[in-house]
């Protein structure tokens, strides 16, 4: 599937340059990343937002 995005040209920016220190192409890149924000589960992702929040959960509180 071939999809067309806008992106700030500053997210453009730093899409480029990563893409050049890792010897890939921005689309290149681009696909990953998608494919490895689809690759966590829901339940992993709850897990591991919960455990963040329980163990900063001090913090939090004094920040508000």
């Amino acid at each position: 599937m071939e999809l067309a995005i806008k992106i700030s040209s500053v997210s453009a920016e730093k899409l480029r340059a990563e893409a050049k220190e890792l010897g890939v192409s921005p689309e290149t890149l681009a696909a990953a990343a998608l494919d490895d924000l689809f690759s966590v589960s829901d339940a992993e992702f709850l897990a591991t937002a919960q455990r963040v929040l329980h163990k900063n959960r001090e913090l939090y509180k004094r920040l508000a």
